[in-house]
């Protein structure tokens, strides 16, 4: 009820607003062919985001070519980029060595709202499918959208609320492929409709299914693969030969990766009032998702009394359904001080199921709303900028024998402001945000309230034409999250018995980072390092127990340093008949230290050294890419935690344009670790029982019309 309520007066709030619109300079075009300098659409009212903040596009082609079934293991290539890669159905974004709570995971500038971010295992309710354009921002820029995007946030837009008018009063956006590697078949398209000359209609949807995804190399990792033959050993010394079999056999197994089939499909549909005053829009959704867990080999749970009544699970898989409203809007304030009023906003009913074979095991839901309000201030002698509010409310609850986590609710309130000065070749920045959270689990008679408050400056120079450097210094605070305080109890899907800590205190983090870009008609350079301080960083790590049959993993506190860099360069080489050839490297390193009584240790998950190269060849018609990705091995481990390999995957490309003098229709033939090598993400609670995919040859058709 008492959501509700609060949902259905922030709504009357917004409804009573004027018509809203969206800066159409920041739409983006039909082709969706990025070039050019990146233009932020989650936050308009700054102009590049190069003071206090690093942006990545990927939209078009680009995409079209990188996209797979979550989010987290699309946008892989990108600098600083790696993936929870859990399973194929459950990837979450990795920026900068960060996840979980310190990445921000949006839509249009506005949270998925799921469960996400509470647990590895949890997929993405957003479908790469149905996303027209994605912007990765790092930095301390993004403080905007809230300090639980102290990694960075991950902004994915779609044509679900339309931002314009078709020219042709109809637009048809679709994309459809399949791949060997998992047996993937996928489709998604969308359609919008000029109802008169100011109201546009939209509607879509996708559907994605795979099967058991076949990996390149032994499907286990070393380690793993010794501990079963140590079991197999074992069992022929106790004269049990058929076991012994069994398990050596285990050992050695390659190709298919058990349980790892995934069944996902949307629908979706939106309106909008678009005038020369502004925008109003809205949207309705729907996700459905069903996806296997993989066990880790000789990994056995029972629940109380199971046991002893012969209780054999099945093998784990969640099933995953969100109904999800939406509403954003601007109206245009004239030529005073302020110029835009913007509105964005969103409520979701969530819930997935953790199955157990047939088996019902654990419910988790999750009903959520969360918007912002934003006065945009017209630019006057340099000085521009924007402040606004922001709130949140998030239900959360998990029934069923191993819910880890006990009913919350979270409210979060905000304000926030970023203000721009540009003096010739000189640009100043700065940016402030405060937050009041409350956490409450009533069952527990549990209430903690946290004010932080969080800031930026920043600066940057324009050396000579195309050349700037940058600097920037920021202080960010994080209140702990419901799942790091409250957590207590075994989580069937993880295989780990989570315990958080009721009394955290607020995470404290000094960051300090600076950049170099370039940018020239055949050269384009950037170089950024960063460095973050954290007092009272909050993570979570094996202790070693076991509790219930399963390892425990338990949050801690205390100081740390994260520290790294990205760098990206790409060059025309030569001119080839009516060929660019140009190459490209990007390469990225995070090295995390928690500082423990003048002992330091590493933070868990905490991806390698990357560098990958590509030599391309762009034409009107067609483009070929061949690159090649280099990861280190990770020794530097915390405790408990395995070390990983490094790898190295060779990767092709071919796009083809068949339309003359038209980029409207593209198809793509990509072959992704061609050499079918053994490849495992650090960053994964899974690596050691879910490598990467071997081999795949992947058929991509994009059509926008």
């Amino acid at each position: 009820m008492r959501l509700l309520c609060s949902a259905g007066f922030t709504f009357a709030l917004f409804l009573a607003a004027p018509v809203f619109a969206q800066d159409r300079a920041n739409a983006g075009s039909d082709d969706d062919v990025h070039t050019g300098e990146p233009i932020v659409v989650t936050a308009p009212y700054v102009r590049s985001l190069d003071i206090l903040g690093n942006v990545s596009v990927l939209e078009g082609d680009e995409l079209a070519r990188d996209i797979r079934g979550q989010i987290g293991d699309t946008l892989t290539r990108q600098p600083g980029v790696s993936a929870t890669s859990f399973s194929p159905g459950a990837s979450r974004p990795v920026l900068r060595g960060f996840s979980g709570e310190r990445v921000k995971v949006l839509t249009d500038g506005i949270g998925s709202i799921d469960a996400s971010n509470t647990s590895a295992d949890h997929a993405v309710t957003i479908d790469p499918l149905t996303v027209e354009r994605v912007e990765i921002l790092r930095g301390p820029a993004v403080l905007l959208f809230g300090s639980q995007a102290i990694g960075g946030a991950v902004n994915l837009f779609d044509r679900r609320i339309p931002r314009k008018v078709p020219a042709d009063h109809v637009h048809v956006d679709a994309i459809g492929g399949y791949a060997t590697a998992a047996n993937d078949r996928n489709i998604g398209s969308s359609i919008d409709v000029a109802l008169s000359p100011q109201i546009v209609a939209h509607v879509d949807g996708s559907w994605r299914k795979t099967g058991d995804t076949r990996s390149g190399g032994f499907v286990y990792a070393p380690g793993l693969r010794g501990e079963l033959l140590d079991l197999a050993a074992e069992e022929a010394e106790e004269g049990h030969a058929d076991e012994a079999a069994e398990l050596t056999e285990q050992a050695g197994k390659r190709g298919k990766i058990d349980n790892t089939q995934s069944e996902t499909w949307t629908a979706g549909g939106g309106l909008s009032l678009i005038n020369d005053g502004g925008q109003l829009g809205i949207s309705v959704s729907y996700f459905d998702s069903n996806y296997g867990v993989p066990a880790r080999p000789g990994t056995e749970h029972h629940h109380e009394g199971e046991e002893e009544e012969g209780h054999e699970e099945g093998p784990v898989t969640i099933g995953m359904k969100q109904w999800r409203a939406d509403l954003r809007g601007e109206v245009e304030l004239g030529d005073g001080f302020f110029d835009k009023l913007r509105i964005r906003a969103g409520f979701a009913d969530y819930k997935h199921t953790e199955f157990e074979g047939d088996e019902v095991g654990t419910i988790f839901t999750n009903q959520g709303i969360e918007g912002r309000i934003e006065l945009a201030q017209n630019d006057r002698g340099g000085w521009r900028g924007a402040s606004g509010v922001q709130y949140n409310h998030r239900d959360f609850n998990a029934i069923g024998a191993e819910a880890f986590v006990p009913r919350n609710l979270t409210d979060q309130f905000a304000l926030f402001t970023l203000q721009e000065y540009t003096m010739g070749p000189l640009g100043l920045e700065a940016a402030a945000r405060y937050e009041k959270t409350n956490v409450r689990a009533q069952t527990l008679g549990f209430e903690r309230n946290f004010d932080s408050f969080s800031g930026a400056l920043g600066a940057t120079y324009d050396i000579f034409e195309g050349a700037k450097f940058g600097v920037s210094v920021s202080r960010a605070v994080r209140a702990p999250s419901a799942e790091e305080l409250l957590s207590n109890g075994p989580h069937i899907a993880t295989q780990s018995f989570e315990v958080g800590d009721p009394n955290l205190r607020l995470e404290k983090n000094w960051g300090a980072e600076a950049s170099f870009k370039f940018k020239s008609d055949g050269f384009n350079l950037s170089l950024t390092g960063y460095s973050n301080w954290f007092d009272n960083f909050i993570y979570s790590a094996a202790t070693g127990a076991e509790e219930d049959e399963l390892p425990v993993f338990q949050y801690f506190q205390r100081d740390a340093r994260v520290y790294g860099f990205e760098a990206e360069a790409s060059a025309r080489l030569a001119q080839i008949g009516g060929f660019n050839i140009v190459g490209d490297v990007t390469a990225d390193m995070t090295r995390a230290k928690i500082k423990n009584a003048g002992l330091d240790r590493n933070v868990p998950r905490i991806p390698p050294l990357r560098v990958l190269g590509g030599l391309e060849a762009q034409g009107e018609r067609v483009d070929a890419r061949v690159e090649v990705e280099w990861t280190d091995d990770q020794a530097r481990v915390a405790q408990f935690e395995t070390p990983t390999d490094g790898f190295t995957l060779v990767n092709a490309s071919l796009s083809w344009r068949p339309l003359p003098d038209t980029k409207n229709l593209t198809l793509s033939l990509s072959a992704n670790n061609i050499f079918d090598v053994e490849a495992r993400r650090h960053a994964s609670f899974t690596k050691d029982y879910v490598p990467l995919a071997g081999r795949d040859f992947r058929l991509t058709a994009r059509a926008s019309f």
